[in-house]
């Protein structure tokens, strides 16, 4: 069952997916490709939050500068097990370091919520989409991004998306349907090879192109689309639970 965690999992998650890894990932040349493909990814599913609530849930840092100058707020909340971060868009903007079971947010206070680097590497992956149909607005989308089992990202070591559980979109459709969610679209990502060569770097924008049109199975990173059950009953016993956080902000 694409839910069930091993040793060798929770050993990978232990090695990596760490704050300063992933910093150290997205500030090196192929960090920086990976980092603009998804974004204009992210972009085209999203092509306006204007006045919106944002939330990225793992690390989501290198995704949120695109949304900061329209949304009305951008918030992350980064799941312990990555440790100590910033989140580098202003004053008026907020990161916390918090399990990722119990988010630090009211019910339906988010109007889009990004989940990227922790669906792979969750401990407790059913309680902490429960939490993120919580604070759910009605009528908002949640963006769920993760390596894709079929790609070749996921198959090497030395970028994120080679670490923690893989998927491909129909596992993460039975996930989200699984977790009282409604999945509406379903793309793909991130086709250039993860080297560090200056040519394949350079070429990254045609190869994506031709990527999306001719291989769309073969990306990097698989992404789901949702919104969620409206219908849905939040269990009893959820007013009893105890949220401890810690708010992180940039230095003066």
């Amino acid at each position: 069952m694409i839910l069930m965690e091993n040793q060798n999992f929770l050993q990978q998650r232990a090695t990596w997916l760490k704050a300063s890894d992933l910093h150290e990932f997205y500030d090196s040349p192929l960090g920086m490709t990976a980092q603009r493909m998804i974004s204009e990814h992210v972009r085209e599913i999203w092509p306006d939050v204007s006045g919106m609530e944002l939330l990225g849930v793992g690390f989501p840092t290198p995704f949120l500068n695109a949304f900061r100058s329209e949304a009305a707020r951008v918030l992350m909340a980064v799941p312990v097990y990555h440790g100590i971060t910033h989140l580098p868009i202003g004053n008026t903007k907020r990161a916390c370091l918090t399990s990722e079971c119990e988010l630090p947010f009211p019910d339906l206070s988010m109007d889009r919520i990004l989940l990227v680097h922790v669906v792979e590497c969750a401990e407790t992956l059913r309680p902490m989409m429960r939490e993120i149909w919580r604070v759910l607005s009605g009528n908002g989308r949640l963006l769920v991004i993760a390596p894709n089992r079929r790609g070749i990202w996921a198959r090497l070591e030395h970028t994120p998306f080679g670490h923690g559980r893989p998927y491909t979109s129909s596992q993460l459709y039975r996930l989200l349907r699984e977790t009282l969610f409604k999945p509406v679209s379903k793309t793909s990502a991130l086709y250039i090879p993860p080297a560090k060569s200056r040519m394949i770097i350079s070429s990254a924008p045609a190869v994506e192109k031709l990527g999306k049109r001719w291989f769309p199975a073969l990306g990097g990173i698989v992404s789901v689309e949702a919104e969620k059950e409206i219908y849905a009953v939040t269990p009893l016993g959820q007013g009893t639970r105890q949220t401890g956080y810690a708010t992180v902000t940039d230095p003066p």
